[in-house]
């Protein structure tokens, strides 16, 4: 059974920081595309950064380049999103999320529960 558990979402004034944590159970966790998408209350969601487990390609939101870092660490299965320098907008809830393959930019298959990141202004 797969298994994608988030951790580390809070509340911050703007121009915190926050880390998120992602840990990846119940499946191969090689050479598959994990990632960061996030829905704030009336809006869609949205891809924010993903990751290609066995070859780091990385993807990034034009709205948090520069700002945030997806990393992972293959001994743990586990992905990170370290969001530096926060804005108000960037308030929504973070789901991680995992498919097969080696092509990021597809549909997802599984997701975690989400976690709560508010940025107070």
């Amino acid at each position: 059974q797969v298994q994608l558990v988030e951790s580390g979402g809070g509340s911050v004034q703007a121009g915190g920081s926050l880390r998120l944590s992602c840990a990846a159970s119940g499946y191969t966790y090689s050479r598959t595309c994990m990632g960061w998408f996030r829905q704030a209350p009336g809006k869609e969601r949205e891809r924010v950064a993903t990751i290609y487990t066995a070859g780091g390609r990385i993807y990034y939101a034009d709205s948090v380049k520069g700002r945030f870092t997806i990393s992972q660490d293959n001994a743990k299965n586990t992905v990170y999103l370290q969001m530096n320098s926060l804005k108000p907008e960037d308030t929504a809830m973070y789901y991680c999320a995992a498919r097969g393959g080696s092509w990021c930019r597809g549909e997802y298959n599984y997701w975690g529960q989400g976690t709560q990141v508010t940025v107070s202004s």
